[in-house]
């Protein structure tokens, strides 16, 4: 089966060749510049957009109202309004905090990686496409790891 590839994904997964000689590095010139990266292995500034937008959405939010919840804790329990136990304040923050933790990851996977597809505003089908491309990474990963350790 053929899997389809990320738009900005580099052609090659290989790592580049060690430029040594002789167990000598390579001596750069000043007039010499070292290689930038080529464009096509970065991510596209529209898809930079779309990913930092949905991340501080889906994070934003929840991490705003942990961070709430002490001060609306204390204008209740100032204004003796009820009597708030401690654990619950810091329950319910932490609660708030960790689902912007998540939301972080989501909103970066949930946003699409192609640049001429906005997708859609709560991007379920994007995430499990996005997703899709980590777990493909990281079974390449894996076995790419474990041929390495194979002896010849």
């Amino acid at each position: 089966m053929s899997r389809s590839e990320i738009p900005f994904e580099p052609n090659s997964g290989k790592k580049p060749k060690n430029n040594k000689i002789q167990g000598r590095s390579p001596v750069i010139k000043s007039s010499q510049k070292p290689e930038q990266p080529a464009a096509a292995n970065s991510i596209p500034p529209e898809v930079n957009r779309r990913l930092v937008r949905r991340a501080a959405l889906f994070c934003g939010i929840p991490t705003s109202l942990g961070f709430l919840t002490f001060i609306a804790s204390y204008i209740i329990v100032v204004k003796k309004w009820a009597d708030l136990p401690n654990s619950a304040v810091v329950l319910v923050s932490m609660l708030f905090l960790g689902i912007g933790v998540l939301g972080l990851s989501y909103g970066a996977l949930s946003a699409s990686w192609d640049e001429n597809r906005e997708g859609h505003w709560w991007g379920w089908q994007e995430f499990k496409q996005n997703f899709g491309y980590l777990r493909e990474a990281w079974k390449a990963q894996r076995a790419e790891k474990l041929s390495s350790q194979k002896p010849d």
